[in-house]
């Protein structure tokens, strides 16, 4: 699926629509650059799943737990440079724990995800203008 999402709102509307099915034990890997819209889609996302909690970047945290009839684990991986690092986060310990996985900077950990998982690429084309695709990671 490829869409242009002309404002961060319309971003979340597109999250929102894509992740109305998600269930649990579904992973979503983020990739695309500073500032592309991985919180906003993550945005639309939660409210698709009937969580009303604010939505904030992880950057810090490493990792924001977002709590409903599903739970939302969203990571960002920025500063994750190798397997131990990784490690460090809890992440393997998320993946055994019942939720829904937003990864941000995904490209990261590339070696270690597993095979199956959501695949969202944003570009940026202008200052408000983003192209994303959304497909499964083995397409």
């Amino acid at each position: 699926m490829e869409y242009i999402s002309k404002s961060p709102e319309e971003t979340e509307k597109i999250a929102f629509d894509f992740s109305k099915n998600l269930k649990n034990n579904d992973i979503v890997c983020f990739f695309g650059g500073m500032g592309a819209g991985k919180t906003a889609f993550t945005r639309g996302a939660v409210k698709a799943l009937g969580i009303s909690d604010r939505v904030t970047s992880p950057t810090f945290s490493i990792v924001n737990e977002y709590n409903g009839e599903n739970t939302v684990f969203h990571f960002d991986m920025y500063r994750v440079e190798d397997e131990d690092s990784l490690y460090s986060t809890g992440f393997y310990d998320y993946m055994d724990r019942d939720g829904i996985l937003f990864i941000e900077w995904s490209e990261n950990i590339l070696p270690y995800l597993p095979k199956d998982y959501y695949k969202v690429t944003i570009d940026k084309i202008s200052e408000n203008e983003r192209k994303i695709i959304i497909k499964k990671a083995d397409e």
